[in-house]
């Protein structure tokens, strides 16, 4: 099904009790779908590509952590965003993958419509993945926007989800170095 997107956008402009021909709407459609376009990038991108093979071989076998990284999404309930800060800590094997890489893979995955938990398992399962790591944690912080503008408008309320495999799940341990180490 073809839409024209812009069309759509007047036709809700006035569903709103807009005039879309005003001087400061005439322009919103387009600079809508331009930024709609760029929040949801994360559809037309793949893992693959964006790793590019930057996995190296490692002979570290300590806990690698990357933390507070930026991120933000839109709810797929009601299309609003929500933004926090993601956490990822991995044991290697024999690879690890570039930093920056960790940072895209969050961004693919945030891209998109999406839910906290699914965003978390999605960031989490990728990372072991194409990093065969011993394990792999996620957790992400993040306030929703259709928490704090509408319903019960909760302006300090945030959602933290985690995701742990491997030895993040298996070894206590383990998991609590992270969660100490993504505390600091």
């Amino acid at each position: 099904m073809n839409i024209d997107f812009k069309d759509f956008l007047r036709k809700y402009l006035i569903s709103i009790g807009e005039d879309p021909n005003r001087e400061g709407l005439l322009d919103t459609p387009q600079r809508v779908e331009d930024a709609y376009k760029f929040l949801f990038k994360g559809y037309n991108q793949n893992v693959e590509e964006v790793i590019n093979g930057a996995l190296f071989k490692s002979e570290a076998s300590e806990m690698i952590i990357v933390k507070n990284i930026e991120l933000y999404s839109m709810c797929e309930h009601h299309i609003l965003p929500f933004f926090g800060k993601c956490h990822i800590g991995y044991v290697p094997e024999e690879q690890f993958i570039g930093l920056s890489k960790i940072a895209r893979i969050v961004d693919i995955f945030a891209r998109r419509l999406q839910i906290q938990e699914r965003l978390t398992k999605e960031i989490g399962e990728t990372i072991m993945k194409y990093t065969n790591a011993k394990g792999v944690g996620v957790v992400i912080e993040a306030q929703h926007l259709c928490m704090m503008m509408r319903g019960v408008e909760k302006q300090n309320s945030v959602m933290t989800t985690s995701y742990n495999n491997g030895v993040f799940r298996k070894d206590p341990r383990t998991r609590a170095e992270f969660m100490s180490l993504i505390d600091k």
